[in-house]
């Protein structure tokens, strides 16, 4: 019983640590994203309700594409980056085609805040192993 005790408490431990370090990101289905996208630019671009609708039509479809993508593309990660980068640029021009001119300017703003951001995202200090 005692060893039953102690293994059931590394376990434990084992699981706590493993979760603390992040583990995968989990990206959530087609539909959170689109969700989660469409608030993003309701909130940057403040969107007319039918502007949010028809962006977050185009956005589903964009997501659904890219998991198809994904699926189709295996290994080849060069022809995944490929269509997906073809499929962002569509995209962008349909949710374009439906701001007025200041959004567009507020569009525009916004990609280059994301872009700037996953730049800064490879930019993360190496990490080093804690001394124990």
């Amino acid at each position: 019983m005692k060893k039953l005790a102690i293994i059931c408490g590394l376990l434990f431990s084992v699981i706590t640590f493993a979760n603390a370090q992040g583990g995968p990101r989990k990206m959530g289905t087609p539909e959170e994203r689109a969700t989660k996208m469409t608030a993003q630019l309701t909130e940057k671009l403040t969107l007319t309700a039918d502007q949010q609708a028809k962006v977050k039509t185009i956005l589903l479809d964009q997501q659904a594409q890219m998991v198809k993508a994904r699926e189709e593309a295996g290994e080849d990660r060069k022809d995944m980056r490929e269509k997906m980068m073809a499929m962002m640029k569509d995209n962008d021009l349909k949710i374009n085609s439906l701001l007025t001119d200041e959004q567009k300017k507020a569009y525009e703003t916004y990609k280059e805040e994301r872009k700037a951001a996953m730049k800064n995202r490879g930019d993360r200090p190496e990490r080093k192993p804690a001394d124990n």
